[in-house]
Order: structure tokens, then C-alpha cells, then sequence
């Protein structure tokens, strides 16, 4: 066969993995927004399905054959072209699927559609007993999964590998133990500050219908294309992606406090910005596919955290803010309100997290994950081990299961290895935003005026549109000249919560 022609092909054949994916993901989204209850077993067949037929389509021993040829072919030579990047990529994914049973996923499919049902009502009433039964088969499962893949030093490897590729949690547990070890003095140096933000401010009535607006229109001002995308509301908020043109955004709302409505949509929106980002004539490929969750999360966290909580972004946004709920904030200045958003405690639930300590809440889950699948922790112990590490960490200890263990829904997703990617989102946003603000002067600025192409096009060309062509640490090389690190993070705290709580 002609080597162009077997390329093809091969492209052709993924890309029917990637469209029943996208098939997965409607079938996700509409689980996790408006499938009535009863709904929850038929979908898991559905999905399982679903899964089963991916599976199938991606181990299909044809493609194989293709990559083959591929790879002794010109085609692959040129490292960093589209093509050479495919091939590699492809080569990966088929790799890893080869060595996963078929009935495997099938199973993985089926037990986490319905675990997710469980564990929303088990969050609801309190009762992990209800949830222990999955969570100990989800946890079965997915080592069975990591000794299928494979690994060198943890099984956790195996699983961590499949978000963020090439991470190792050797190599994790170093690099957060010296995020930690900063982390914690400056949490102690805030708690004993003097100076603290008004504690009234945001405990006020917020319309939901307002904070769902709200959240569009800044969501639509960063440059989210809600002609390309849509905003609903779910138990735990996520972005998933239907393919090209269609985006869709969730969050959830508190009638009595609009920053988890608000700042969750911004978090969500940077996703989605992400996947609006890459290149529409690449979709189904690795060159059209976001790298890892690390770099995504760093999208997230950007929008949300340096831009959303940033003064210059408020000063353009808070008359729209008491405007959009009229006499409910007319006491408070700028600064006050900029405090108030800005807030550190040590608290229980994580999505509500402030910047400083919302990485703590990550390295115990990352502990704990480990832990689960070594098998050093027997997922019914996980309420109790929990309540130490969180004791531990933040001297506190959650009042019950709904505001400790059973506030996440990854584990009954099977997304163990998912979380530390959060921090990583973290310490990569950190290091892009310095960088952004290196090439591209007056950004600050940009912000106070309520414009911000200038930073999503940085971000478009530097990161989104460059897919599958380098590796998560690679492409954080190739953007900001340096290794990944906790430093420029802990500068960035150390200067915006310095000047906040007037510590030194």
C-alpha cells in the first residue's frame, strides 16, 4: 500500500475511536444534567456498550498493521510534523488499549456509570456504607487495569500515566512534599495576620437566575463561543466536549454565596476555552486532542484564579457585579470585595478551596489514591483514614462523609490518578502566567478594560493549538524556558496574599 494512502487510513480508523468517544460523552453529559434516576441502569449498558466498541475499534489488529507501515515511512521522520505527531501518539494509545480485556472496560464502563448514580445519592444523605460496595469494586478494577498496562516502580503509574503521560508519582510525591513544605508557613503567617476581609460580604442573597447570567456573560467575555457551546447546572461541575462546535460547560449554584457559581463557571470556561482552542481540522487526532489534564487544569486555574480573583479583572467587573444584583452589594468598596473573593481558611470542602490551601486538599488525595491502589488502604477504612489526613493537614476533622470523602465524584468515575493534576494545573499556570505577562506587556491593563483576547490568543498559539506535538513537561519547557517547579506559585501567593494580609 502507498505510505500516504496507510496513513490515511490510519487517521480514518481513529477517528472513529475518537467519535464514539464523543457518542460517551453525550451519554455522560445528559447522565450527569437531566437523565431522570431510574435512568441510571439502562445508561450504564449504554455506555458500557459504548466503551466496548471503542475498545474494539482502537485495538482493531489493522491498525497495527497501519502503524507499522507508518512508522518506516518518511511520514514519521519530520518529528514535530502533524503527521509524525499522530503516529507516535496513536502508537501510545494502541499500546496501552492492546494490553487492557475488551470485557475489562466493558466492566469499567458499566460499574463507574452506575457507581456515579450511588454516589450522588450517598452524598446527599451522608451514607458512605451505601457507596463503600462500589468504591471497593472501582478500586478492583482499576488495578486490574494497572497490572494489564503495566509498570516499572507503582501501580499507580500505570493509571497516573493515562492522564498526565509520562508522570511518574515518584516523581509527584517530591515535587509536592516541597509545595507543601512552603505552603504550610504561609497558611500559618495568614491565619495569625492581623488584618482580615469582611466576613459579611458574600454571605448575601445572590438570584440564582443573575449568577447564571453572570457567569455567561464572563464567560463569554474571556472568549468562551456560547454559539459553540452552552452553561447547565449539575451536581459536581465539569466541561466535556462533543466535538468540534459543541462545548458544554456545567456548574452548580448557592442562592446565598455566588462565588462557586461564579468562579466554577470561569473554572470551567478555561477548559472549554482549551477545547475551542484546537485545531477543528485536526479533531479525532492527537494533533487536535489536549495533551494531559495537568496543562488543561492550568487553563482552568488560570482564568479562575489568576485572571477571575485578580484586582485588575474586578475593577472592569464589579459594577456589573451590583448591577446585576441591585442594592445587594451597595456597602462595598472594591477592595473589600477583592479581599473577601480572595479569603484563606482552612476548610473542608475542595471546589470552594481558596488558592493557598486548595493544594492541600489535592496532596491527601493524591496520598490516599496511592494508598487505595497499593492496597494500603481498604476502601471501607476511607472515612476514617480521611478524617486523620484531614486532621492532619488542616486541624480540622469534617463533621460527616458528605463534607469529607463523599464530596468528590472522581473515585466513582474511576478517576484515580486524576487528582494530582489539579496541582499540577496549578504549578503550570503559575509559570504560563509569568511568562504571558512577559510577552505580552500591559496585561493588567487589558484586564481593567475588560479585555482579554490578547492572553487567549497567547494561549491559543502557545498551548492549545500545539495538541499532541510535545509532552506535558516538554511543552511547559518549550513555553516558559524553565522546568516545572512550585516556585513561581509560591511567588505568585507569597506576593498577592502578602500585600492582602499584610504579612511579610
Amino acid at each position: 500500500m502507498d505510505q500516504r494512502a496507510a496513513y490515511d487510513e490510519l487517521i480514518r480508523r481513529f477517528q472513529e475511536t475518537r467519535f464514539l468517544e464523543s457518542i460517551g460523552s453525550v451519554l455522560g453529559w445528559d447522565e450527569r444534567t437531566y437523565m431522570p434516576a431510574k435512568g441510571a441502569a439502562h445508561r450504564a449498558e449504554q455506555m458500557a456498550l459504548v466503551a466496548r466498541l471503542g475498545h474494539e475499534s482502537l485495538t482493531n489488529p489493522r491498525l497495527g498493521e497501519l502503524l507499522k507501515e507508518v512508522e518506516a515511512s518518511p511520514l514519521a521522520k519530520n518529528t514535530e510534523s502533524a503527521e509524525a505527531v499522530n503516529i507516535r501518539e496513536i502508537r501510545r494509545l494502541y499500546d496501552i488499549a492492546v494490553k487492557v480485556p475488551g470485557a475489562l472496560v466493558e466492566e469499567i464502563a458499566r460499574t463507574t456509570t452506575r457507581a456515579q448514580g450511588v454516589w450522588q445519592e450517598a452524598r446527599k444523605k451522608n451514607d458512605f456504607a451505601a457507596f463503600a460496595p462500589w468504591l471497593d469494586k472501582i478500586v478492583g478494577l482499576k488495578r486490574q487495569e494497572a497490572e494489564a498496562i503495566g509498570y516499572k516502580d507503582s501501580p499507580y503509574d500505570a493509571l497516573l500515566d493515562l492522564y498526565e503521560p509520562g508522570a511518574k508519582a515518584a516523581e509527584i510525591t517530591r515535587l509536592f512534599a516541597d509545595l507543601r513544605k512552603d505552603l504550610v508557613p504561609l497558611v500559618g503567617a495568614i491565619a495569625e495576620a492581623k488584618t482580615k476581609p469582611r466576613g459579611d460580604i458574600l454571605n448575601r442573597e445572590f438570584a440564582v437566575d443573575r449568577q447564571h447570567l453572570l457567569g455567561q456573560s464572563a464567560a463569554a467575555a474571556i472568549g468562551f463561543d456560547f454559539a459553540a457551546g452552552r452553561l447547565d447546572t449539575t451536581a459536581h461541575p465539569f466541561c466535556t466536549t462533543f466535538g468540534p462546535g459543541d462545548i458544554r460547560l456545567t456548574t452548580r449554584y448557592n442562592p446565598r454565596d455566588f462565588t462557586p457559581g461564579f468562579f466554577g463557571t470561569l473554572h470551567e470556561a478555561g477548559h472549554g476555552l482549551y477545547e475551542q482552542g484546537l485545531d477543528p481540522a485536526h479533531f479525532g487526532t492527537p494533533m487536535g486532542m489536549a495533551v494531559s489534564l495537568g496543562i488543561h487544569e492550568s487553563q482552568s486555574r488560570l482564568w479562575e484564579n489568576q485572571v477571575g480573583r485578580g484586582r485588575p479583572f474586578w475593577e472592569h467587573f464589579f459594577p456589573r457585579l451590583q448591577q446585576s444584583f441591585p442594592g445587594t452589594l451597595d456597602d462595598v468598596g472594591l477592595n473589600d470585595f477583592v479581599f473577601a473573593i480572595n479569603k484563606v481558611e482552612r476548610s473542608y470542602i475542595r471546589v470552594e478551596a481558596d488558592e493557598v490551601t486548595y493544594n492541600l486538599h489535592i496532596i491527601l488525595r493524591f496520598e490516599m489514591e496511592q494508598d487505595l491502589i497499593r492496597g494500603n488502604l481498604k476502601p471501607n477504612d476511607v472515612p476514617r483514614a480521611w478524617n486523620e489526613k484531614f486532621k492532619a493537614f488542616f486541624d480540622l476533622v469534617p463533621a460527616n462523609d458528605a463534607h469529607g470523602c463523599l464530596q468528590d465524584i472522581h473515585w466513582s468515575m474511576g478517576g484515580l490518578g486524576y487528582f494530582p493534576t489539579y496541582t499540577l494545573g496549578n504549578l503550570y499556570a503559575a509559570q504560563f502566567m509569568d511568562k504571558a505577562r512577559e510577552d505580552l506587556p500591559g496585561l493588567e491593563d487589558d484586564f481593567r478594560r475588560g479585555q482579554f483576547a490578547r492572553l487567549k490568543t497567547w494561549l491559543n498559539e502557545k498551548i492549545h493549538r500545539q495538541g499532541h506535538k510535545h509532552r506535558p513537561r516538554d511543552l511547559g519547557l518549550k513555553v516558559t524556558g524553565q522546568p516545572l517547579s512550585h516556585q513561581p506559585l509560591m511567588s505568585y501567593l507569597r506576593k498577592k496574599y502578602g500585600a492582602l494580609y499584610g504579612i511579610g
